[in-house]
């Protein structure tokens, strides 16, 4: 019997990181959310999480405005 696999003995999969991807989410789109967010994935190249992750940083310097 085989024991041991990444799951049963903690290791973690992929490469190593500085800055790991602990948190998932799910969001709904319309369609022109969707084929906009399409169109930038193809022109930059990145995948659609990359493009999310680029979408929020974009927001936090209207954190500090009031």
């Amino acid at each position: 019997m085989l024991r041991g696999g990444p799951l049963e003995t903690g290791k973690k999969r992929g490469p190593k990181t500085d800055n790991p991807k602990l948190y998932k989410i799910g969001v709904k789109l319309d369609l022109k959310s969707k084929q906009t967010l399409d169109a930038y994935c193809e022109q930059k190249a990145v995948s659609v999480a990359e493009a999310v992750r680029r979408g929020i940083s974009k927001l936090e310097p209207d954190l500090n405005q009031k």
